[in-house]
């Protein structure tokens, strides 16, 4: 890390432009490229990719994407004459318009089940000539506006669909202009420096605008979520402005400490640039541990986070020394650096309110031990009715034209029209034949079916498929009730002596089956990211029970920021008047994303508590002055650090899309609680409690373990370490001390 850094110092503007270059670069062959996202959530082998498969094989006249236009009128009926002619013109105008492959009305022979029972409403298909990942955002925004025109004071006309839904995504990024501004005041305020607190701010815009570049650029390559890149830019704006604030802090304390610029920056690098280099790679370890689920929508995505890391991590040793041998001792404010002149370099020592709550903490210990555990209990409770599927334009803001589209589709044919049910099947022979002309009339009477279609059978009639439209609308777990019921009792029955062989698709199927395999697959996937956390902290700490205590954290954090996101957006707390929309289900995939990224970000603040708390053990053996001294020397950067991470995380809520600011409140609320009730107050209450116990470790085990060190001690400052064998050697946090004492 030396060498690096050395190299970086003394050829810093190549340096720098190298940067600008890989940004410059990625940007521009990713605006040549365009995006390619895609939310496939189709997992093989399921039962609803089989009938994807069927109908993807069997039916290749299918076409593109379908949207549908729907319009109300509460004065007379879509069938008056007025209304009638107004969008029998719009629909023609339309279906005339580039990209659109046809369009189905409600008024011919075979469109009457396109109005409402009570005539109020009425809704047109609109099939697009591609999917909707490969349509131009132009031409559908093109026909929305046609659309839209036939609207009056007397006819609503709103539209839905996923195309559609392009034309609503937020054109500015707004959330992340906000999450950076409001971290620049948190910078100044903890630095006094304009300089200082810009450096964190433009190292992390560099290196995640290079990553999110990089995204687009990835999704050409395999099969990325289209929510990938903001869930890396979230990721990466916090982490990225965190790990150089970590090492400006460093920075700074080396210039306040008497060395010279360059060496103040090297001797940063060298330190707490290693742990920054460990911290990034446990965030990466974790990301890629989605890979272990073998779920090609989530591998894009774990890849493109993972990739967004890897250039933060970089750019903060190689960009950032460079930019600090640029602003020189302006890295210190005014006053600290008149103080250096007039006084010299003097030790710093704990002090301020960081120092008064670690000897707050370590005299009652068991009162907010117990206030800790009571808090993080009370905000898991909700978790326990946690439900776990997919949203649709249902739970979109209630102003959204595609929430009311599908508020009128459900209110005039019933909610299950949003979501129907597609069974396909393949036919051998005229019994097989037989029973799928049967098929209509078992499922009209089984409960939870509203209506079915006729069976469709393709050209050489060996596949065919029917429709049905539960009564219930696609994220209701009465709809994923019906599916089970299908599957295992109403299809069964009907292909008896057949060899027939059915299979229920659509949205809500397609939902669960994704959903089922993330369930099953979970309790692996935690159990090797939080088995691989207590190994890498076993071997940092030689300690049973500091492995075993940050595991704990780690499902607490989890467990009761789920909590807030149930409370918000599955009961519907306040999500409306955040511009979240109405109460609907969790996605599926945030559990396994959100655990990836909160271990790898509480590594980062349990390594810098517990490292210098373990530190003061090694040269005392004093368990009570090892957490009061660590607790006070890292209070202060660890809830700078938090509120910087909650800060850009709470932003992204403005992004205009419920999974993003679902991302966004639940890392926030794991950061908040892992940063303000955990690491600050029931880790060190614990430690407290079990006394040397923290840091026992059978004589055996220690002697296999390996040793390691996260961040080497500085030569020539801090206590002596001679009377420590070089085997035990601590793993140093020292940097911490960074944070206590140091001027505003």
């Amino acid at each position: 890390m030396a060498a690096i850094a050395r190299w970086c110092i003394r050829h810093r503007l190549l340096a720098v432009l190298l940067w600008l270059l890989a940004l410059g670069g990625t940007a521009t062959a990713a605006g040549l490229a365009g995006s390619a996202y895609s939310n496939d959530y189709e997992v093989p082998g399921t039962e609803s990719g089989r009938a994807a498969d069927l109908l993807r094989n069997g039916f290749t006249d299918l076409g593109g994407d379908t949207d549908t236009i729907v319009w109300h009128t509460s004065d007379s009926t879509v069938r008056a004459d007025d209304v009638r002619q107004t969008m029998t013109r719009t629909l023609h105008a339309v279906e005339e318009l580039p990209g659109v492959g046809a369009v189905t009305g409600p008024y011919g022979a075979s469109g009457t089940a396109q109005i409402s029972g009570d005539g109020h409403t009425a809704y047109a298909a609109i099939t697009f000539d591609q999917r909707v990942e490969d349509i131009p955002a132009q031409q559908v925004r093109a026909v929305v506006e046609a659309a839209r025109t036939a609207a009056g004071d007397h006819l609503q006309v709103e539209l839905g669909g996923p195309a559609v839904a392009l034309t609503e995504a937020p054109s500015a990024h707004l959330s992340e202009v906000v999450g950076v501004v409001v971290a620049a005041v948190v910078l100044f305020l903890a630095f006094g420096s304009l300089a200082a607190s810009a450096l964190p701010i433009a190292t992390a815009l560099v290196s995640v605008g290079t990553a999110y570049a990089g995204t687009v650029l990835l999704g050409h390559l395999m099969t990325v979520a289209d929510f990938a890149p903001m869930l890396g830019m979230l990721i990466g704006l916090g982490v990225g402005i965190d790990y150089a604030l970590f090492i400006v802090t460093r920075h700074r304390r080396g210039l306040r400490g008497g060395l010279s610029v360059t060496e103040a920056a090297q001797n940063a690098v060298a330190t707490t640039g290693r742990a920054v280099v460990f911290a990034g790679a446990t965030v990466c370890v974790a990301l890629l541990g989605m890979l272990i689920l073998r779920l090609g929508f989530l591998n894009g995505v774990a890849i493109a986070a993972s990739l967004t890391v890897v250039l933060t991590v970089a750019a903060s040793v190689t960009l950032l020394p460079a930019l600090l041998s640029f602003i020189g001792t302006r890295a210190l404010s005014r006053r600290e650096r008149r103080r250096l002149a007039e006084h010299g370099p003097r030790p710093e020592v704990p002090t301020g309110f960081a120092a008064r709550w670690s000897a707050f903490v370590e005299r009652h210990p068991k009162l907010l031990g117990a206030l800790a555990a009571a808090v993080m209990l009370v905000l898991a409770l909700p978790t326990l009715s946690l439900h776990l599927g997919t949203s649709d334009q249902g739970n979109n803001p209630a102003s959204s034209t595609t929430r009311k589209a599908y508020d009128l589709l459900a209110d005039g044919f019933g909610p299950g029209v949003n979501g129907p049910l597609t069974i396909a099947a393949q036919l051998d022979g005229a019994d097989d034949r037989l029973a799928m002309d049967g098929l209509p009339a078992t499922l009209r009477s089984t409960e939870g079916v509203a209506s079915v279609g006729p069976v469709t059978y393709n050209s050489s009639g060996d596949t065919a498929f029917v429709t049905v439209v539960p009564t219930s609308s696609p994220q209701s777990q009465q709809t994923s009730a019906l599916v089970d019921r299908l599957r295992t009792e109403v299809l069964p029955r009907a292909e008896e002596n057949t060899s027939l062989r059915a299979h229920v698709g659509g949205v809500t199927a397609g939902y669960d089956d994704f959903a089922r395999i993330i369930i099953g697959k979970l309790p692996l996937f935690v159990g090797v990211v939080i088995g691989l956390g207590c190994l890498l902290l076993l071997l940092a700490f030689r300690s049973i029970g500091i492995p075993l205590k940050a595991a704990v954290m780690n499902v607490a954090a989890v467990a009761s920021s789920f909590g807030v996101v149930v409370a918000i957006f599955q009961w519907g707390w306040g999500s409306e008047l955040l511009g979240l929309g109405s109460a609907g289900p969790v996605e599926p995939f945030l559990p396994v994303i959100m655990v990836s990224v909160l271990f790898g970000l509480s590594m980062d603040y349990q390594v810098f508590l517990v490292g210098r708390m373990y530190e003061e053990w090694l040269e005392t053996g004093d368990n009570r002055r090892a957490v009061r001294v660590g607790l006070a020397e890292t209070g202060r950067v660890i809830n700078s650090a938090a509120v910087i991470m909650i800060s850009v995380f709470l932003a992204f809520v403005l992004s205009g899309d419920r999974v993003i600011a679902m991302f966004g409140i639940a890392l926030a609320a794991a950061v908040l609680l892992d940063a303000f009730v955990l690491r600050t107050l029931l880790v060190p209450a614990l430690m407290h409690l079990l006394g040397g116990a923290n840091w026992w470790l059978p004589r055996r085990l220690d002697r296999l373990l390996p040793r390691i060190s996260i961040e080497p001690p500085e030569s020539g400052s801090g206590p002596p370490h001679a009377k420590i064998p070089q085997a035990a050697q601590p793993v140093p946090a020292a940097h911490a001390r960074e944070a206590v004492g140091e001027g505003a």
